[in-house]
């Protein structure tokens, strides 16, 4: 498959951004239209959904596209799509608008996009968290962020004005220029990576694995809202800039960032990283054990048994189950290669890990590279609180 036959979710990538004409014209009506205070991670969604990487979305979701995604799993128009992509609002900033109105996005005093409305709509969140998320207990942390959402939802297209600046901006690539890298570096097959965590040794040979069977590798670390205890984003970053720099050819690998909150949604998490790195320009996207999960909510293989729902994805999932150190392999190995004993395997222990880099330590050349937990170590607290 050649790159440039790769086409994005729906056959076009979708582009809300507004020129600089356009821009200048909006900001002079910006003073006589409603304006709606939004979060940062709404902030960030419509970024998303302007460049193209959540297409072929032109804006939140109205009330026939959320309800199918939240029963099928898939856009009004059969798409297959899997997370809501929707804005809520308070029953207060309702009653200061109407459907055909447009009305100005702002964070923090800086207007983000312009929302043409088209819908107004109520929602059950029992509903949402049990469809979405499987579950509807409220220690599950999606859970937890849909019962604090406001009680409406509003529909209708967006256009972007302003871009909230982030402090990772040199790994900020756009849906168009990871195609353009991709091209550049003449990658026809491409593996994305989806982590909210720093690489161990089994992310490593994972990602190898990957990089065997493709032209190039493509990390793509979410960066945004996470429970406390997973690890923070300039972690992560650093500590994959140190993995990449000494342990990968640098013309087979490249890293940008996936600016948006964790979901925790498991296999329908899983569906939807996938066809955002399709959106990217990938052909094959690797899925691990326990794909965006949390605690015990799903099962350790769900994110890979929910593929065989979607043979219109168009876009190759690599499964990978379990893996880890195997002293009489003396190597990494997984369960479908390594036929020895547990007492001769040594398992990638997260707590053990996180355990080693609190105290100070850097965890065996056996669980992790030296360089990734020294860059890790820079830091007093890696953790988000």
């Amino acid at each position: 498959m050649n790159i440039n036959q790769i086409k994005p979710h729906g056959g076009k990538l979708i582009n809300r951004i507004l020129d600089q004409e356009e821009k200048q014209k909006v900001l002079e009506q910006i003073p006589g239209m409603t304006n709606i205070s939004i979060s940062l991670d709404r902030a960030k969604e419509l970024e998303n959904i302007a460049s193209g990487l959540f297409s072929p979305l032109e804006g939140f979701m109205g009330e026939d596209d959320y309800l199918n995604v939240l029963e099928l799993k898939r856009l009004s128009n059969g798409l297959p799509w899997t997370i809501p992509i929707v804005l809520d609002i308070s029953g207060e900033d309702a009653g200061r608008i109407s459907t055909g109105e447009d009305v100005v996005l702002d964070h923090h005093g800086v207007a983000v996009a312009i929302l043409h409305i088209e819908e107004i709509y109520g929602f059950d969140t029992e509903i949402h968290s049990q469809n979405v998320f499987g579950t509807n207990d409220a220690t599950h942390p999606g859970v937890a962020l849909t019962n604090d959402m406001n009680e409406l939802l509003l529909g209708g297209t967006i256009d972007l004005i302003n871009e909230i600046e982030t402090p990772y901006s040199d790994y900020a690539l756009k849906p168009a220029q990871t195609r353009a890298l991709f091209r550049e570096k003449g990658w026809n097959t491409i593996a994305g990576f989806q982590t909210r965590n720093v690489p161990h040794l089994g992310h490593e040979y994972v990602q190898k694995s990957a990089l065997t069977i493709t032209d190039g590798l493509f990390i793509n670390p979410v960066i945004g809202k996470k429970k406390s205890g997973d690890f923070r984003d300039d972690v992560i970053l650093d500590s994959y800039a140190a993995l990449l720099d000494n342990y990968f050819p640098h013309d087979r690998a490249a890293m940008s960032i996936f600016q948006t909150e964790m979901r925790y949604a498991g296999p329908r998490e899983a569906i939807f990283h996938a066809i955002v790195r399709k959106n990217y320009g990938c052909t094959h996207f690797i899925v691990g054990r326990d794909h965006a999960g949390v605690g015990d909510y799903y099962h350790p293989f769900a994110a890979h048994e929910i593929f065989n729902e979607f043979d219109d994805l168009d876009i190759q999932p690599i499964f990978f189950r379990s893996f880890f150190y195997c002293k009489k392999c003396t190597s990494i190995a997984s369960d479908k290669t390594c036929p020895h004993s547990e007492k001769e395997i040594v398992n990638f222990s997260g707590t053990k890990m996180r355990d080693l880099l609190l105290s100070g330590q850097v965890p065996p050349p056996d669980l992790m590279r030296e360089e990734v937990a020294q860059a890790i170590l820079e830091y007093d607290n890696p953790f988000v609180e």
